[in-house]
């Protein structure tokens, strides 16, 4: 595990995955980071990972791609831990509040990236590794000019294939119909993919997938939600 904060490190020619945005820290969130990073943590300076040397068994191992504040995250690994589970945020009051969770649940089957995924995954997880991959209610960029810049895309789709081992999912969700649409136009012709609801289908939302604080929020706003779950066949 890392020891190192990578928090005060700014290198904005490296961040292709996120915005970053101005957060502010509770003190619970300041204590979780000083004290749990070092249980909790994982640092792209230690390169490739070997999972069961960190987890302690061979376990599937599933990634969560911008965990918000974590509590979808946490619970799902309180209710499946016959799952390991890798979280990617690089907000600190996201971080700060997953590891004071994952520390008074006593969760042994999680581990946190403060970094861009993108760089995660390129020295971090090996090919072939992934047992799933979750990207849950990511930045929709509304404006139609800004929508080059939505995370799904093809070639972020073939990134994330390259990581799944054949049978893992890729499972993504939205409250934003367009994003929706646009998600099913990049993995319905995707190589090496296969839409477990069927062709051009969204999926309901599983029982595994928590309802968050977001989604409960569109919800009341009259949003939909679409889950969008994609099956590596080769």
């Amino acid at each position: 595990m890392s020891t190192d904060l990578p928090f005060n490190i700014e290198n904005p020619r490296r961040i292709r995955s996120f915005v970053k945005r101005a957060g502010r820290m509770t003190p619970s969130q300041e204590h979780a980071l000083k004290h749990y990073w070092v249980r909790y943590g994982l640092g792209l300076n230690q390169g490739p990972l070997n999972f069961v040397n960190i987890f302690g068994n061979n376990h599937p191992v599933i990634m969560e791609i911008g965990f918000g504040m974590g509590d979808s995250l946490s619970t799902m690994a309180a209710t499946m831990p016959e799952n390991n589970y890798i979280g990617i945020e690089v907000h600190r009051p996201g971080v700060g509040r997953l590891l004071n969770n994952l520390a008074i649940q006593e969760l042994s089957n999680v581990r946190v990236f403060c970094d861009d995924a993108i760089e995660v995954m390129a020295q971090c997880i090996a090919d072939g590794s992934l047992g799933g991959v979750q990207l849950f209610f990511p930045d929709p960029w509304h404006k139609k000019k800004h929508n080059k810049r939505r995370i799904v895309q093809p070639d972020f789709a073939q990134d994330i294939r390259q990581k799944l081992t054949i049978g893992g999912v890729f499972h993504m969700a939205t409250d934003w119909q367009p994003y929706a649409e646009h998600m099913m136009e990049v993995m319905e012709p995707a190589q090496g993919y296969s839409n477990q609801a069927g062709e051009e289908k969204y999926s309901p939302q599983p029982d595994f997938r928590p309802s968050t604080k977001f989604q409960r929020r569109g919800e009341g706003k009259g949003h939909g939600v679409w889950d969008l779950m994609y099956q590596k066949h080769c």
